[in-house]
């Protein structure tokens, strides 16, 4: 009899798939209390989802003081980010205010996850953004968490315009002043700093001459931070250091956007005299202000002439300073800088500087068209400037992608008969007797309103006897300041000896 073999084949069982699941959070305050709160939150859903056998921890998504009712969220946006990546298959939240109050916002982004198959669980509402009705339910919810933060701005509109009504200060971070009980006292050390910069002001210095000097002497903000030139200017402007109160000189949009807007005469102002001590004299406010539209002169735009903006105006963003880049360069070899750069000088950032037409061709690329206003502000956020000449260009869908560019090139050959030609030109451009003597009478009328009191010479004396004090002043121009002064001194001693002969 034969052998029969029997193939027999098991069904192995799959290892389910362990979810790959995050959590967000959010905090609408800065405040120590909130803070604690979110520590407490992230602390929380790290254990719950590591605890959780069929769970892979994906991470802990938090946002410090930004409200529910904006879409720019950082933390928020990475989350969505990871989600179109694949990396998330489940979102734990403590409620749907902590994951959006802005109705729109909320349907919006729960709809796109579910199209990708990602779940989000409200722990507060028991709700799944992926069962039958979880949509219905969210609507609804969403609503009344919209309603309730409309309520909440009421209240605080309310309550902020009754201070106005009453002369009480809103603002508590004012350098000079605390505010105690309702009202404004001065802090004399840095009521101290509030005058110096008032007088330098009026001595000629500008905010990036000021800033630089308050930073130089150690001297810091109302919140402990180095001085720039936007504090200063803002400082110099402030009416309240006059003793007297101008209040909602701006205001919110709404409750939504929360965009700040200049006051002009959408809302009422409210003016209180006298409701503290002052720090700068009227006569001094006023001369400052003066002085502030008279500087402002020397750089305002022709009359008529719009501001021009560009496919890249407030586009490009630095990845060192996180401020916007700005046009610069002539018109034969356009740039786009650093504004920090540009206004503070390569010791405050020290960014690349990047050719227009790099720009314009790695943008054509990635657009795969014409580089329009319209076509880069439709699919692009923002492109983020990046060290070793590289470009991240952030896109609405949430996508990356990085591109390099290349140096600009110029090469300048002058021949023969160029710098013939230049020599001819120059040559012609000398000054005769007559146009000397004209340009030496305009110098003169220009300064003879313009001398400097005893006071500024004698600070000018001191400001040169500390440089030549300071011993990182550069040892080359000390040699070469000296070498000059010998020359000038022994070509004097000459000239007397011939006229003694």
């Amino acid at each position: 009899m034969g052998r029969k073999v029997t193939r027999v084949a098991f069904n192995v069982p799959e290892i389910p798939k362990k979810k790959n699941v995050a959590a967000y959070c959010r905090v609408s305050s800065g405040k120590d209390a909130m803070l604690h709160s979110l520590a407490a939150q992230v602390s929380y859903y790290s254990e719950l989802i590591q605890s959780h056998g069929e769970w892979e921890y994906a991470g802990v998504y938090a946002d410090e003081a930004k409200t529910g009712t904006k879409d720019t969220r950082e933390n928020f946006v990475r989350l969505l980010s990871d989600c179109r990546a694949g990396k998330i298959d489940l979102i734990l939240t403590k409620s749907i205010s902590r994951f959006a109050r802005n109705t729109v916002t909320l349907l919006e982004t729960v709809r796109e996850l579910k199209l990708m198959g990602v779940d989000v669980y409200f722990e507060e509402q028991n709700i799944h953004s992926m069962s039958t009705d979880g949509e219905f339910m969210l609507t609804i919810l969403a609503s009344y968490a919209q309603e309730e933060s409309r309520s909440a701005s009421e209240n605080q509109k309310w309550r902020i315009k009754k201070n106005f009504e009453e002369g009480k200060p809103w603002s508590s971070t004012l350098l000079g002043y605390r505010n105690v009980d309702g009202r404004f006292e001065i802090v004399p050390e840095e009521a101290q700093t509030v005058r110096m910069i008032f007088d330098w002001y009026l001595e000629g210095l500008g905010a990036t001459a000021i800033r630089d000097r308050l930073n130089a002497m150690g001297i810091k903000t109302r919140l402990g931070n180095q001085w720039n030139r936007s504090p200063i200017l803002k400082l110099l402007r402030n009416y309240t250091y006059t003793g007297n109160l101008l209040q909602q000189r701006t205001y919110r949009e709404n409750h939504i956007t929360k965009k700040c807007i200049i006051n002009q005469g959408e809302k009422p102002m409210y003016l209180a005299e006298g409701t503290h001590e002052a720090i700068i004299d009227m006569d001094t406010f006023n001369q400052v202000q003066e002085e502030i539209k008279r500087r402002a002169e020397r750089y305002k735009s022709p009359e008529g002439k719009k501001c021009e903006t560009y496919p890249f105006t407030g586009m490009v963003r630095c990845g060192c300073c996180g401020k916007n880049y700005v046009r610069s360069g002539t018109q034969s070899y356009r740039t786009w800088t650093c504004r920090t750069r540009r206004k503070e000088g390569l010791k405050h950032c020290d960014a690349e500087i990047i050719p227009e037409e790099e720009l314009i061709r790695l943008t054509a690329e990635i657009l795969s068209g014409e580089v329009t206003e319209d076509a880069v502000r439709d699919k692009i956020t923002v492109i983020r400037a990046e060290k070793d000449r590289t470009l991240v260009f952030c896109f609405k869908n949430g996508k990356e992608t990085v591109k390099q560019w290349r140096e600009h090139e110029t090469v300048h050959v002058c021949t023969e008969e160029q710098k013939r030609q230049i020599s001819r030109k120059n040559s012609g451009r000398k000054r005769t007797e007559e146009q000397r003597r004209q340009q030496s009478e305009r110098m003169k009328e220009y300064w003879k309103d313009r001398e400097f009191p005893e006071e500024q010479r004698r600070r000018q004396s001191e400001q040169m006897k500390a440089y030549w004090n300071d011993r990182e002043a550069s040892e080359g121009h000390r040699q070469t300041v000296s070498r000059l002064m010998k020359e000038m001194r022994a070509k004097e001693t000459g000239k007397g000896a011939q006229n003694d002969g």
